[in-house]
């Protein structure tokens, strides 16, 4: 159902993300009138994307009428998120709630577009078939790519880990599919879940953080996100931590990345210990064993990423910041170092944002991409 005003959005959104939810909490919230969002919902109710639950009896004396809290139906329509990895597809089924329904796996045997627009096609065709109730009711499709991505336009500008320049992904996959296409960064689709799904739900400005094969950021800063000029706010990997520090793949140098990835980590490692072999596993488990050489490297990048969300919470001054990522399976090696450094650097009242520590497997980020596609019918894009 297209939702064609910002009232409709608002209060669409308003009992998506909260509900079930009474008329005139989502009044509240949306400052529109009870009356005002009684209008809007019936269509909705109409359409079968929002119902009505049975009447909640108010307790206190003199309270009124009973209310009918509006809630929304997570079956009217289902979402294809994909998470693109250097050699994986992840692919989800979730429903109107961003609930996971179907999880598939597609091996990427090559980083070549037209192999992952193809092997990207036939993932969406084997999770739309996975139920009968699928096809019918899924219309939208989200893909979460590392890197700069222009959401509006759904190039992939830049993605250094799958090496692309300039992909029209978003038009390769809709023409593929069949779908309505929505491209997202991957750090700021997980970041669209978790505020609208999960631990960011009822905050004005909410940062996450993401840690493992590059040092990701994605904000909402008074319930938006925040996408900046050129489609790269956020990147919080590419700020100099390290004064003269390694080179990025960047071409800056000491940047949070440089230092503190798993591959920054591992390089670091094998330095340590002069052995070029060395695996990201070994170095953790010796780490943990007591290796006084490694760790030290977990502790560097442990200062690296304190330093960095410091500098979130003194510029941006968010309600919550969550940390998640593949790279928090060291977390230990660390913790100490990030809550230290955050404390020392975070200034004044901004030292009280409490760190959320949240490791979230792939699947989650496919999620991601799920829930810009749902974010997207909400708050369509502008042509």
């Amino acid at each position: 159902m297209p939702i064609t005003s910002a009232a409709a959005a608002l209060v669409f959104a308003e009992v998506l993300t909260r509900g079930p939810v009474s008329r005139v909490e989502v009044a509240r919230q949306t400052g529109l009138s009870p009356a005002a969002v009684t209008k809007v919902a019936r269509p909705f109710i109409a359409a079968g994307y929002l119902k009505e639950l049975p009447a909640e009896a108010r307790t206190a004396p003199g309270a009124g009428r009973p209310r009918n809290p509006l809630v929304v139906q997570p079956d009217r329509e289902f979402f294809i998120g994909v998470k693109v990895t250097n050699d994986d597809l992840i692919g989800v089924v979730c429903d109107l709630r961003a609930q996971v329904r179907e999880i598939r796996h597609h091996v990427l045997r090559t980083q070549e577009v037209d192999d992952t627009v193809r092997a990207l096609a036939e993932l969406v065709a084997q999770l739309s078939e996975a139920s009968a109730r699928y096809a019918p009711h899924t219309h939208s499709l989200g893909v979460a790519v590392s890197g700069d991505v222009d959401r509006v336009s759904g190039v992939v500008r830049y993605s250094p880990f799958l090496r692309w320049h300039d992909v029209p992904l978003g038009q390769l996959l809709a023409r593929a599919t069949g779908l309505t296409v929505t491209l997202e960064n991957d750090v700021k689709a997980l970041t669209v879940a978790e505020h609208w799904f999960g631990d960011g739900v009822g905050t004005r400005s909410f940062a996450l953080v993401t840690v493992g094969t590059g040092i990701g950021c994605g904000l909402f800063v008074n319930g938006a996100l925040v996408t900046g000029a050129n489609g790269v706010a956020g990147e919080l990997g590419h700020v100099p931590v390290g004064n003269g520090g390694p080179v990025c793949h960047c071409g800056g140098t000491g940047c949070v990345e440089a230092i503190a990835s798993t591959e920054a980590i591992l390089a670091q490692a094998r330095f340590a210990t002069e052995e070029p072999g060395l695996t990201i596993d070994r170095a953790i488990g010796r780490a943990r064993a007591g290796e006084e050489g490694l760790r030290r490297v977990f502790a560097r990048a442990g200062h690296a990423i304190g330093l960095a969300l410091a500098t979130v919470a003194n510029v941006v001054g968010p309600e919550r910041i969550v940390v998640s990522g593949e790279g928090l399976r060291a977390y230990d090696l660390f913790e100490a170092e990030i809550r230290e450094t955050f404390a020392a650097q975070a200034f004044g009242a901004a030292a009280r944002c409490p760190l959320t520590i949240r490791p979230l497997p792939f699947e989650e980020w496919a999620r991601g991409a799920a829930a810009v596609a749902i974010q997207n019918l909400v708050i369509p894009k502008p042509d």
